[in-house]
């Protein structure tokens, strides 16, 4: 029987580090944590590696005591919490009192740190957790913590890292996360010697979006502001124009807090019904405050998970601020000060006849004046249109004279018979025609008639469903757009050919998130060989310079969006992304719901739906509802 013995002291520290410590990102929150409740207003963060070998932060906070140091490496020391009181009402970011001791388990530490007005500072070296001697040092004040050779004493933990590019991504989303909560720092990060984020520290929210998220997203931002009670939501949201393919760029944080929640997850979507375009999410950065005791943060280890008090008065707050925000971005401005114009002080009739034309005023032949000019041959007017008449009218078919001045103003005199009338011929009672030649003989071509189809195409509601009923009495609903969704992928998966690229004329920028921007520059070559052509240009922006033939253009960054997140999530491995690829190729190429459709496009897909070729959308939703006669009468209460 095995016997029951307490680990050694070593082993549980490197249990405990393991909860603590997943990977260069954990170290670097819970670091990045302590320096902003030390009160730090500029926080620099440098690693290479992603973090494995290299990662120093530096901040310019309150600094630790030299004879505080060893303790702070011990299990359970904190100064932030003091009673079991506390833990109901817990304002810092860090408060377990175990980040440090995990964190230096697992890897070697120098610690450099000056109390503000010291005249000296102090250093710590830790190896494996064992701590060496404090010693005097020049420094400046705050702290600096310098940890190296992550994992060196655990190297099976070594094989779970991913590459060094999605190591550093998942760092700067932590950086990138705490610049939004906290807009007065200054956040600095340096990646393998390159500055890849800075923000002000001005006290702006917008500033730190523009400088962590790029001007794209910032541009397209609506601010939100309201209150439920004692919750008070307060931010931006996107614009319903400005929808992304996947929820990464939805962030919330709750009194200073980043975390993940479904319930307000749902809230900014709720808001968002019959806004955006479908397949398109909403992105927000919003910041939630609540009494202390309104919500639980110690429910995670990484702190990332809340529960709240009330998860109603929570959800209606934020859901009725940011539902008024987007009810409030159309609404018309105020008119602009009236300016005195006859546009806007006469009347239609008024502005009528002065914008009409003058009466033409004829002058008579007597009061004309010729101008001046150098002598020339008289001109004689090609056609007597502008005659001017003498004393007695001409009669019908009698000849008349007209006097006309010409270009040097002498009168020219013409004397004008008009032709004989016309004699008019009797009218025809009968029209004789020329006989037909009689029509040759032609072999006569056999015509097959096309057999009736078993079923009939009744027509089309709402511009996504058709409606048709077959021999047997039943009445199906087709979705066009799932039905042709099916025809184009098993059309992709039957072609042997490889896919096709085509070359964009001006590169196109898609902006992604930290990790999912990590998640594409892993898998280049992969996607090369499916028809994306793309290239890092730098702080989380990819350039995409060829499109499979298949996908529009306009749908080119979507397509690489939702690839992204599936990559991200682990859901697709490089090898699924064929499949992947083709699901959303034929998404993005089929009918799409509201689309006007003619009657020959619909024929054709109920003939694929009534021969049973198709049942099925790639994404497993059925293409067609089918009610039987009987379910109809039923619902008529005639059965």
């Amino acid at each position: 029987m095995p016997q029951i013995q307490c680990l050694p002291s070593h082993v549980a520290d490197l249990i405990a580090a393991g909860e603590v410590v997943e990977r260069p990102a954990s170290v670097a929150k819970e670091l990045l944590e302590n320096a902003i409740d030390a009160g730090a207003t500029a926080i620099v963060v440098e690693l290479e590696r992603g973090g494995l070998t290299y990662l120093r932060i530096t901040d310019n906070g309150c600094g630790i005591a030299p004879e505080e140091l060893p303790t702070a490496f011990l299990r359970h020391a904190t100064s932030k919490l003091r009673t079991a009181d506390d833990l109901a009402a817990i304002g810092t970011l860090g408060f377990r009192g175990e980040a440090l001791a995990a964190i230096s388990a697992v890897s070697r530490i120098d610690v450099f740190t000056r109390r503000k007005g010291a005249d000296s500072g102090a250093v710590l070296h830790l190896e494996g957790g064992v701590p060496g001697e404090v010693t005097e040092t020049g420094c400046p004040e705050g702290t600096t913590i310098c940890v190296r050779d992550l994992f060196y004493n655990t190297p099976a933990r070594m094989k779970f890292m991913k590459k060094d590019s999605a190591e550093g991504a998942a760092v700067s989303g932590i950086v990138q996360h705490l610049a939004l909560s906290h807009p007065d720092i200054s956040f600095k990060m340096i990646r393998d010697g390159a500055e890849v984020l800075h923000t002000p520290g001005d006290g702006k929210l917008l500033s730190a979006i523009y400088a962590a998220m790029g001007r794209d997203f910032a541009m397209g931002l609506l601010p939100v502001k309201g209150c439920g009670g004692e919750v008070e939501v307060q931010g931006f949201v996107t614009k319903p124009l400005h929808g992304h393919g996947t929820r990464a760029r939805q962030v919330f944080f709750v009194n200073g807090r980043f975390v993940k929640s479904q319930l307000l997850q749902a809230a900014l979507e709720e808001a968002y019904r019959n806004r955006l375009l479908k397949g398109k999410f909403p992105g927000c950065v919003v910041h939630i405050t609540l009494p202390k005791d309104m919500v639980d943060v110690n429910v995670h280890p990484a702190k990332t998970v809340v529960k709240f008090v009330s998860d109603k008065a929570v959800f209606d707050a934020f859901y009725y601020t940011v539902r008024d925000a987007l009810d409030g971005e159309n609404k018309p401005e105020a008119p602009a000060p009236r300016q005195e114009s006859f546009y806007q002080t006469m009347t239609a009739q008024q502005f009528k006849e002065k914008t009409a034309p003058a009466p033409e005023v004829k002058k008579p032949l007597g009061s004309y004046t010729a101008r001046p000019a150098a002598p020339m041959k008289p001109a004689i007017p090609a056609k007597p249109a502008a005659l001017a008449f003498h004393d007695v009218a001409p009669q019908k078919d009698q000849p008349f004279t007209a006097t006309v001045p010409d270009r040097s103003g002498r009168e020219m005199t013409y004397h004008i018979t008009p032709p004989a009338a016309v004699e008019e011929k009797p009218a025809q009672t009968a029209v004789e025609l020329p006989a037909e030649p009689a029509p040759v003989a032609e072999p006569v071509q056999q015509q097959l008639e096309a057999q009736a189809a078993p079923w009939r195409m009744v027509g089309e509601v709402l511009r996504t469903y058709i409606i048709c009923e077959d021999e047997a009495d039943n009445v199906w609903l087709i979705d066009k757009h799932a039905a042709h969704e099916r025809i184009r992928f098993d059309a992709l998966k039957a072609d042997d050919h490889p896919l096709m690229s085509q070359m964009l004329l001006a590169p196109l920028t898609v902006t992604l998130a930290a990790e999912e921007a990590a998640a594409v520059l892993e898998n280049l070559e992969t996607l090369h060989r499916f028809g994306f052509v793309c290239e890092d240009f730098g702080d989380g922006t990819v350039l995409v310079r060829e499109v499979p033939a298949d996908i529009r253009t306009g749908d080119a960054a979507s397509t690489l969006e939702e690839l992204a997140q599936k990559l991200l999530l682990g859901r697709i491995d490089p090898e699924g992304v064929r499949d992947e690829l083709y699901h959303t190729m034929a998404c993005k190429s089929a009918i799409k719901a509201g689309m006007v459709s003619n009657e020959k496009e619909l024929a054709a897909l109920v003939g694929k739906v009534q021969s049973g070729e198709i049942k099925y959308c790639p994404h497993g939703r059925p293409v067609a509802v089918k009610l039987s006669k009987y379910e109809v009468e039923k619902m008529f209460k005639r059965a």
